[in-house]
């Protein structure tokens, strides 16, 4: 039986591919990982599973095993042929040679789930590093209907998504992910585990789409704002940071503010809890 590295030589070699970096190419070839992802996700036959940049197809082909579905989305022309070669036979296999940003998502699934056969919709990628904060947006803020993100990201990255905010880890995008789903880390993957092998370590995250948001806000796009503006100069104190961005009108009505929602004058943005910054926005609307 062939080892998923020589699945993947094999494969790479009889299409004379190349991995391209101008996309973000690196193929897994390590067993344990592919694993992980497919348990970690879920999948049932009730299931529709859209997969984000598919490549050689070394996931592709377990969620087909697993789902009821699978529509891949691919950009790469070359890893379209590969892809429709190795899976014609089977017919809960579709493929889409778009980008994934470009692609009308609340209608595919809207689309799949009129015809009555999936029940679940999961979204399963190992994403390019340069591209994931705009694929993960995209996920989040559309609301689409789906139940799960499982994702190999670079762990630096992967570690801001999954922290609870007020931890060490956050960023802006910390509270976004927060307000829209629960995240939990799944398994590291050191460089070895692709070919080629890329600069820093990976790791697989799952993020369970929540049915209610966890605070309330009147306005959750003010919200969102001052997040993002309290963030873009997170060396400086918060009030000094929102009064820079004009979020507060000057100093005296930041202090107000902040007073009455029993935060200190000195507070630094990655010390708030989502609840702090709902408070502001609430104040603020």
């Amino acid at each position: 039986m062939q080892s998923l590295l020589q699945e993947t030589q094999f494969l790479m070699n009889k299409y004379h591919i190349k991995a391209n970096k101008a996309l973000g190419q690196n193929f897994l070839i390590n067993e344990e990982i592919v694993e992980q992802i497919i348990e970690s996700a879920e999948i049932t036959q009730e299931d529709l599973v859209i997969e984000i940049g598919p490549g050689l197809g070394t996931l592709t082909k377990e969620l087909l095993q697993k789902a009821g579905k699978v529509i891949c989305i691919e950009l790469d022309k070359k890893m379209i042929k590969i892809l429709n070669e190795r899976f014609f036979l089977y017919r809960n296999f579709e493929i889409l040679n778009q980008d994934v940003l470009k692609v009308d998502l609340k209608e595919l699934i809207k689309k799949e789930k009129q015809e009555g056969k999936i029940k679940q919709v999961k979204i399963v990628a190992n994403l390019p590093y340069y591209i994931t904060t705009p694929i993960m947006m995209k996920l989040l803020e559309e609301q689409l209907e789906i139940e799960s993100i499982t994702v190999m990201i670079q762990k630096e990255v992967a570690d801001r998504l999954i922290a609870t905010p007020g931890e060490k880890e956050t960023g802006a995008i910390t509270y976004t992910v927060y307000y829209y789903a629960t995240a939990q880390g799944v398994i590291e993957a050191q460089n070895n585990a692709f070919i080629p092998e890329p600069e820093v370590t990976s790791k697989v995250i799952t993020l369970k789409i929540r049915k209610n948001p966890p605070v309330e806000v009147k306005d959750k796009e003010v919200m969102f704002r001052i997040i993002k503006c309290a963030f873009m100069q997170r060396r400086k104190t918060l009030m000094n940071a929102l009064v820079n961005a004009k979020v507060f009108l000057n100093k005296e009505e930041a202090i107000q503010i902040l007073k009455e929602i029993g935060l200190p004058e000195n507070i630094r943005a990655e010390k708030l809890t989502l609840q702090d910054f709902a408070n502001i926005a609430n104040k603020i609307f």
